[in-house]
């Protein structure tokens, strides 16, 4: 219970362990005897109700736009990660295709070598007959 004299009392209550478990605490508003003898219980009550009602529309309020906020954040996110997604796969194609060449540079480099050292051997087997 929330009291305008005492502002110790905690909008929410936590129950569970995940991150959405939070029980809103109900608010009710108490306003001290000297002011319901200053203005009256009628109008005290009035005034409770008017600002329990305030409360609970900038409540519902912050919690549409936190909401929204949320919703824009994750596809600003999600787009993020589209857009890193096709950048790594242009990036690893263009490796891929520069790897391709390096190995046909290399593979004919070892044909090459592997023809001079036929050929060089199957000289010197000739000559030595």
């Amino acid at each position: 219970m929330r009291s305008i004299d005492d502002a110790r009392s905690l909008g929410y209550r936590y129950h569970g362990n995940g991150p959405h478990t939070e029980i809103p605490a109900p608010r009710t508003i108490k306003l001290s005897r000297r002011f319901y003898e200053q203005f009256g219980d009628e109008t005290s009550n009035e005034l409770v109700d008017v600002l329990n009602n305030m409360d609970t529309t900038y409540r519902a309020e912050l919690r549409d736009f936190i909401e929204l906020s949320f919703e824009k954040f994750e596809a600003r996110i999600e787009r993020r990660i589209a857009q890193q997604g096709a950048d790594l796969r242009t990036e690893f194609r263009t490796d891929l295709s520069a790897l391709r060449v390096e190995m046909r540079e290399l593979k004919a480099d070892l044909v090459k070598w592997m023809f001079l050292f036929w050929t060089g051997t199957a000289l010197a087997n000739v000559l030595l007959r």
